[in-house]
């Protein structure tokens, strides 16, 4: 063993952490044996902070108790008999503490248990079971990389780009990667924007461009522009030819634009879109108390910037929807009208089943808006905010020799390789919100920040050598009031079955579609939708009838060993 042959001075930089980890570590007993049943977790104190143990048939696990995604206690979550403790959308590993899922940005930790005298013991350096120490490194240390090579591009700098270089430096890749973002940061948490419309970046990165250069390896191009891709040379343009990047694997991340209408009056200096940190600043300084603000279209995005706003003592805001209830092609009639019921409690007003017809500049400013017309009525606005849907960023790629499909998306296989490329050009992977990927037997383009999260967790352990089909279930949050959570994917779903009141937002909704549930959707009743998640994946959703007959999805197995024929 190394340990017996260097002293901790001699010992390599890149394992001096394991070292001390095993120098420092703790045996205590966390249980009695009795208290722990097979496919059961539990949170337990351990020295000073707390650790998470679980049963997986006669072997003990103990991992981290939290979270790495904001800190959430991972005993709350759902365990699985293959070892995955999934929480909110993330999800981890049990045995080794790897990231499973995105969002998760960082892995936990994982410390040895065993059972002696008919107790349950863990040994573990007590530092590392404190909450603000629940994340530990990435696997690949600094050592191993090798700056030589062309590497890796990765054109966009969001939730796909930070997952992919997770991925890749966990799974062992150690060639050289390049991000290259149009926006001034290192990735950032880009779902706080609207759910709270914080205006720092530096509040919002998952790693500061310091720890992605020193840690991960990475070069971060922040504030630059990919204006082309020379694909039969392997080259990346930048900025119109003021400099380009070789690569040897090409990986296409750079998101959505918002859309604009084509109204009169879309480009006045007071209508925003929302996308960025920019777009934040922009509407954090205008929505001030007494101010009138109009939401042209009902989204997730516009609907989560609404329930910032009302907390600002406005004077109004309206919203401008083209259905009869906010959000109802994804949620829903039902769940449409219980949401839209809240936010008229909050005072906002709805116009709803309407377009715009036009964007009315000020007379005294013309540059400004004034109103936005909506079936010959005008609606007062000091600012407007249109939230209308995103388009793929991939205007840069026309003439490239990548096809792109109608409305901008790229095709892309399970592996999620572009498939339409010149002949004998490889290499080159699209990910987020540009990629049309098979789901569900469909190929479909999902504007999911976790979806686009996970394709780049694919991408990196394809690219790392262990070619990953892309499987996992799409899962999104929003804030409305209460966390809103949703796992699946039922577009043009034939039904809803609704368990609770969407008016008191507290329910659970399964779509179905040809006879299966497809999706699930929840506010307070958490983990329903983590099990639903698994439920999917596993291929254990109830059928419809017995939801309708009283089932319960966190009754279905799925944790103990005994459920392991099912899963296999």
């Amino acid at each position: 063993m190394l340990l017996r042959l260097f002293s901790a001075s001699k010992f390599p930089s890149s394992l001096r952490p394991f070292y001390y980890h095993q120098m420092a570590a703790k045996s205590i007993a966390v249980l009695d044996e009795h208290e722990l049943k097979d496919g059961q977790m539990k949170q337990v104190d351990f020295d000073k902070g707390k650790v998470l143990v679980a049963r997986l048939g006669d072997k003990i696990h103990a991992t981290s108790a939290y979270c790495t995604h904001y800190g959430a206690p991972l005993a709350k979550g759902v365990l699985t008999a293959d070892a995955r403790i999934s929480l909110h959308g993330a999800c981890f590993n049990l045995c080794n503490g790897d990231i499973e899922d995105a969002p998760a940005p960082s892995p936990i930790h994982s410390f040895k248990a065993y059972i002696a005298d008919g107790k349950i013991h863990v040994t573990a350096n007590p530092d590392f079971t404190l909450k603000e120490n629940l994340a530990r490194p990435p696997k690949l240390s600094t050592a191993g990389f090798d700056a030589v090579g062309k590497g890796t591009v990765i054109i966009g700098g969001g939730s796909g780009a930070f997952q992919a270089v997770e991925s890749l430096r966990e799974h062992g890749y150690k060639y050289p990667i390049t991000v290259v973002s149009k926006e001034p940061h290192a990735p950032i948490d880009r779902t706080k924007l609207s759910k709270a419309l914080i205006t720092d970046a530096s509040k919002l990165e998952w790693k500061t461009p310091a720890d992605l250069k020193i840690k991960y390896g990475v070069n971060l191009r922040a504030g630059v522009t990919v204006t082309s891709v020379e694909l039969q040379d392997r080259r990346v343009i930048l900025d119109n030819g003021k400099d380009n990047i070789v690569y040897d694997k090409l990986v296409i991340a750079p998101g959505g634009i918002p859309r604009k209408l084509p109204i009169p009056g879309a480009d006045l200096e007071n209508v925003y879109t929302f996308r960025g940190v920019s777009d934040a600043q922009k509407i954090d300084g205008v929505a001030l108390e007494g101010k009138k603000a109009v939401f042209i279209g009902s989204s997730f995005i516009s609907m989560e910037l609404v329930i910032v706003l009302s907390k600002r003592k406005l004077a109004s805001i309206d919203v401008i929807g083209m259905e009869e209830y906010p959000f109802e092609v994804v949620l829903g009639k039902q769940v449409g009208a219980g949401l839209k019921k809240f936010h008229e409690s909050q005072g906002v007003k709805f116009h709803m089943q309407n377009q715009v017809e036009k964007i009315v500049p000020r007379e005294d400013n013309p540059s400004l808006a004034e109103s936005v017309v909506v079936n010959g009525e005008a609606l007062p606005a000091d600012f407007v905010v249109m939230g209308v849907g995103v388009a793929p960023a991939t205007e840069f790629l026309k003439g490239s020799g990548i096809e792109l499909e109608k409305g901008g998306g790229i095709e892309v296989d399970e592996c999620l390789r572009v498939t339409k490329l010149p002949a004998n050009v490889e290499g080159v992977f699209a990910i987020g919100d540009v990629a049309i990927y098979p789901q569900a037997g469909e190929l479909v383009r999902i504007e999911h920040w976790n979806v686009a999260g996970n394709h780049g967790r694919a991408v990196g352990k394809t690219i790392a050598g262990q070619p990953q089909p892309f499987v996992k279930t799409p899962v999104f949050w929003s804030a409305q009031g209460q966390q809103l959570r949703y796992c699946g994917y039922a577009a043009g779903h034939d039904e809803v079955i609704i368990k609770g009141d969407p008016g008191e937002m507290k329910f659970v909704a399964y779509y179905v579609k040809q006879g299966k549930i497809v999706a699930v959707a929840s506010m307070q009743n958490d983990p329903v939708v983590s099990a639903a998640s698994e439920l999917l994946r596993l291929g254990l959703m109830p059928s419809p009838n017995e939801i309708k007959a009283g089932k319960d999805l966190l009754a279905v197995d799925v944790s103990s060993v005994s459920s392991l024929p099912k899963i296999a």
